[in-house]
């Protein structure tokens, strides 16, 4: 959406949640294989479903063609 992956701290913020709590759900959604995480490095989330499975893009009126 912002050209760019989300830091932990930015979903902190967005979900109002704590930290720990952050980096649980990056565990589970990489583990699930829908995430791709470079560990040690900063804003390395990659986003491994296929954009018509993400009907949030639509609600917000993101263009599906162009990547995320």
């Amino acid at each position: 959406m912002f050209r760019r992956p989300p830091a932990e701290s930015d979903m902190q913020r967005h979900f109002q949640v704590s930290p720990p709590s952050v980096h649980q759900m990056i565990v589970t959604l990489e583990r699930n294989g829908s995430f791709a995480v470079q560990p040690a490095s900063p804003r390395s989330i990659q986003i491994l479903v296929a954009r018509k499975t993400l009907p949030i893009l639509n609600w917000l009126g993101i263009n599906q063609s162009e990547p995320l």
